[in-house]
């Protein structure tokens, strides 16, 4: 119903925002991110989600396209509904999130208050393709125009394609360039990693 929402941020609690668009206010429901993102007193573009049930109406926001999209991956998931899929996206920054779903992380995701082990891994079985897929994804600027926008580094992205073309599948190459990144830098030391480092 609503794409989004655009005014000036009126008010701000620990998980909404208050936007006044043309004398009305529409408060909104957000992550930690987008509420980090905003400021008050500025006008701010919010991607907004309107969850409707017979005795609930709540509208969801967000300061990136790209936090919206996997809410709505994340609200598809089995027993995971809109306030724990924020709860989720405000457990850590997008990239890691990301990264921690792609790569089958479950004790980063378990870290994420309210989410047990068995969760986390439902949530990286039912995700982890889709996400991996969504390692770059696009987005709109003001005018429109589509800009490409990493949620990880180049180095990781190369090194992945160069895995993948050796006939690793893709989140177990997103797993393998991610976890040798955190040793080694520049694309070409991570393969070098990862190929002594892991069987291909």
């Amino acid at each position: 119903m609503y794409n989004y929402i655009t005014g000036k941020v009126v008010a701000k609690t620990a998980a909404a925002v208050v936007l006044d668009n043309n004398g009305i206010g529409y408060e909104i429901g957000v992550s930690g991110n987008t509420l980090y993102d905003v400021e008050y007193g500025e006008i701010a573009k919010i991607y907004t989600y309107l969850y409707v049930r017979e005795d609930e109406m709540s509208l969801y926001g967000f300061s990136r396209l790209e936090e919206k999209n996997l809410f709505l991956r994340l609200i598809e998931v089995s027993g995971i509904g809109p306030k724990m899929a924020m709860q989720i996206l405000s457990g850590y920054d997008l990239k890691t999130l990301t990264m921690a779903i792609a790569s089958g992380d479950i004790k980063t995701l378990s870290k994420i208050k309210g989410l047990g082990k068995k969760t986390a891994e439902l949530l990286v079985v039912s995700l982890k393709d889709h996400v991996a897929d969504d390692i770059t994804l696009l987005t709109m600027d003001d005018t429109g125009a589509p800009v490409g926008t990493s949620l990880v580094g180049e180095d990781v992205q190369d090194a992945v394609a160069v895995l993948e073309s050796l006939g690793i599948a893709k989140t177990e190459a997103v797993k393998r360039a991610t976890e040798a990144a955190k040793h080694v830098s520049g694309a070409e030391n991570i393969i070098a990693y990862c190929l002594k480092n892991f069987t291909i």
